[in-house]
């Protein structure tokens, strides 16, 4: 590995809890980041020199807390403060970072980019660049607009926390609870964004898949005695399993039931299922473990046809009364159509259609019920709107395909 890529991958591991250590010393985040991001400017200046070092992590935390130190010393109107916290900043790396100290930054700075002063958009690109550690170029990518514009919302984001004088300490009690709801939410949706992207031209971005499974393993670590989160966990290790086989060798969308089960990334699967066993033991019976169970079903079947729908449309149904989510439905509306016919799922999409407009996957979900009814004329129509409202390039393709597919079969 060339230093280049060894300080990414540093970075990449490290920026949490660099950032979120520095918070704790400064208490202010903007200045933790800009000190963090000084020690992985000095980390591309000397390591090509003078070789990556044993410890990278160390090292990063030993430059950016001299420079703490360096600053707190030339500024006399930061002469108190720094007689306060000198004897803090001081101590060596190896007192200060022991496992579940650090485990405590990283939490405090995930709990602080889920603010509830910020919306919900910035607490995720928020998440992105200072838990997942991703830059501003990709964070941008990501969100398929300008470099400038991401910037922009995290330098509004600093302030509008500063603005609210927020608390730098992990919350306690009911505001704990709402921030770890908010923290997982933000998790979820980022890998959703690279399961299933919601326009582009990439159906997939297995990158930003990784960067969610990462950060909600460390979100374990950090929250062990929460069944939630091993919920989420496993949901996450259980679908990114599938990301090989979601695509052909052209690129091109494949679906669940058309993928080559031998592809699943069966590492993922066992780190999944250990994580929904876990989220399980802990008396786990939340949205995030009810949607493992599901992926776990579909990870232990080696078919579509020895897939138990009838316990998934079951577990849709458990999720659906939890959640009161009318999206959940369209998904218990699939389950039912597999495990008792499609006449029984395109019963439940006419009844909760209503309350998704221009939603595009009820026309395509529609679809593949008239489909398997042998309507090919109807289905082919649904395909067609489904693909006018589908924001994914690749998606909206694969839609078409099916649409054109079912006229041939009018002929």
């Amino acid at each position: 590995m060339d230093t280049a890529a060894a300080v990414e991958q540093a970075w990449r591991h490290e920026s949490s809890r660099l950032v979120g250590a520095l918070l704790r010393i400064t208490r202010d985040l903007a200045r933790a980041e800009d000190l963090a991001q000084e020690a992985l400017a000095a980390a591309l200046a000397q390591w090509p020199a003078d070789g990556v070092p044993d410890n990278p992590g160390a090292w990063l935390m030993t430059t950016a807390k001299r420079r703490a130190i360096d600053q707190m010393r030339a500024g006399e109107r930061q002469l108190r403060a720094y007689a306060t916290l000198s004897a803090d900043v001081a101590e060596s790396y190896e007192e200060r970072f022991e496992v579940d100290h650090v485990e405590d930054d990283a939490l405090r700075l995930m709990f602080i980019c889920c603010h509830p002063s910020l919306s919900d958009d910035t607490r995720t690109v928020l998440t992105l660049r200072l838990v997942a550690g991703l830059t501003t170029r990709e964070i941008a990518r990501a969100y398929l607009t300008s470099e400038a514009t991401v910037a922009t919302r995290i330098s509004r984001a600093k302030r509008t926390l500063a603005t609210a004088n927020a608390a730098m300490e992990e919350p306690t009690g009911p505001e704990r609870a709402d921030r770890l709801a908010s923290v997982m939410s933000v998790l979820y949706l980022l890998f959703n964004e690279g399961y299933a992207a919601t326009a582009g031209v990439d159906w997939t971005r297995p990158a930003l898949c990784a960067e969610a499974v990462r950060v909600a393993a460390l979100l374990v670590a950090v929250v062990p005695s929460e069944p939630e989160p091993y919920g989420l966990l496993a949901l996450l290790e259980l679908q990114s399993s599938r990301l090989a086989a979601r695509l052909d060798a052209a690129g091109e969308p494949v679906l669940l039931t058309e993928q080559d089960r031998g592809r699943w990334d069966r590492a993922a699967i066992s780190r999944g299922q250990a994580a929904l066993g876990a989220a399980l033991a802990l008396g786990g019976d939340g949205p995030y473990v009810l949607q493992a169970a599901i992926a776990s079903e579909h990870a232990r079947a080696p078919s579509v046809a020895q897939t138990d729908w009838p316990r998934i449309a079951a577990l849709y149904e458990r999720l659906a009364r939890t959640t009161g989510s009318v999206v959940v439905e369209l998904n218990r509306a699939v389950a039912l159509g597999m495990a008792y016919g499609p006449q029984t799922g395109l019963a439940l999409v006419d009844e909760i259609a209503g309350a998704l407009p221009g939603y595009h996957l009820v026309p395509a979900v529609r679809g593949d019920l008239l489909e398997r009814l042998g309507r090919f004329d109807d289905a082919a129509g649904e395909f067609e709107v489904a693909a006018d409202l589908a924001g994914n390039e690749r998606e909206r393709a694969l839609l078409r395909s099916r649409a054109s597919k079912c006229r041939d079969q009018t002929l």
